[in-house]
């Protein structure tokens, strides 16, 4: 089976003495797994960086196996935040919960275009609430919608109200309900809306699943106490 497409990196791990074997998430395809021979060469070593976006030949002799990828740099994103701690650790964040919870070669243009949206978007002054949003709208792709704009704000003096959202209860931004994104946003607020993004996810997806839970996503939240 072979194609190819563009894509961006999710995860890589040594496979062999030179070689990797890495997630992609491909807009036609989904996420997609693969091996890249002389992955660990100096050349392709130095771009297969989390969050990069490649161009990818996938070549299997049939689809129960696991294939193999020749790769090219269309695009360097990771490098271009080496000195900015929040946004790396935001890309690794989200590289790591999509390589995850996305479903092995099914496509979703919704996640992949959001993912994309905001890639784009990280040079912006309110990078980090586009990323809360990011997260919202990926639990609404991934099958399950709060529906947040249902409930009333109780207490309009208070920056947060909680609300029972099945059998939970969550301290959410009222920013978030009403899609109003106030003038100012302290640290306390993102990590509020961090937190609130981070329950739902772990309530809906991980636990039930019983699957681990990022460690570069809790690292992330960490930067804003």
């Amino acid at each position: 089976m072979n194609w190819e497409d563009e894509c961006y990196l999710l995860s890589k791990r040594k496979f062999r003495e030179n070689a990797n074997i890495i997630n992609v998430f491909s807009q036609t395809k989904g996420k997609v797994s693969g091996v890249v021979y002389g992955g660990n060469s100096r050349k392709i070593r130095n771009y297969l960086q989390i969050s990069n976006k490649l161009f990818i030949s996938h070549n299997s002799k049939n689809e129960n196996k696991l294939g193999y990828f020749k790769t090219e740099l269309i695009k360097p994103i990771a490098p271009l935040y080496f000195n900015d701690k929040q946004k790396t650790s935001a890309l690794i964040s989200l590289c790591s919960i999509l390589n995850i919870l996305l479903p092995e070669s099914q496509p979703n243009e919704n996640i992949y275009n959001s993912f994309e949206k905001f890639i784009k978007s990280i040079n912006l002054e309110n990078w980090i609430i586009l990323y809360v949003f990011f997260e919202l709208n990926l639990i609404k792709d991934l099958g399950y919608d709060p529906n947040l704009s249902r409930f009333k704000i109780e207490n309009t003096n208070l920056d947060t109200n909680k609300i029972k959202i099945d059998t939970f209860i969550y301290d959410v931004p009222i920013y978030l309900i009403t899609k109003k994104i106030p003038n100012e946003i302290s640290k306390d607020l993102i990590k509020k809306s961090l937190y609130f993004t981070r329950s739902i996810i772990q309530n809906k997806f991980f636990l039930p699943n019983n699957l681990p839970f990022p460690r570069m996503r809790i690292l992330f939240e960490n930067y804003f106490n």
